[in-house]
């Protein structure tokens, strides 16, 4: 059974990787490693070591404490989980939603949060 930390950290990979576009085949070789590691890693079927995740977040361009962000619990956290899926950053529609909003010039970007927004509090 993976440990939740790795589990953790393989989505927050995952999530990263998504985000800017990369295949799991182009990080893998960005790092020199075979892409069904990068699989791996992603699942918590595989532990992730130190050096390697130095490498990974070196290839994702993201501070290695970006993998551990989020992983303890707070009230504020489970209250929202009761509206929102847990995993929503592993959700890949999720994150291609967010890669399009911010592909939008920021002042229609603006224009389009606050519609979601109203739209938010009459559902």
């Amino acid at each position: 059974m993976a440990h939740p930390v790795d589990v953790h950290v393989g989505k927050r990979i995952r999530q990263r990787r998504w985000l800017t576009g990369m295949t799991q085949q182009q990080l893998a070789q960005k790092v020199g490693i075979k892409f069904q590691q990068i699989q791996k890693y992603e699942t918590g079927a595989n532990r992730v070591s130190a050096s390697r995740l130095w490498d990974i977040a070196d290839a994702l361009e993201v501070p290695v404490s970006f993998f551990f962000e989020g992983i303890e619990a707070t009230e504020e956290a489970q209250e929202v989980s009761a509206k929102v899926p847990a995993d929503i950053m592993g959700d890949k529609e999720a994150l291609d939603l967010v890669r399009s909003y911010y592909s939008i010039p920021e002042n229609q970007r603006r224009r389009l949060f606050e519609l979601a927004r109203v739209l938010s509090d009459v559902a």
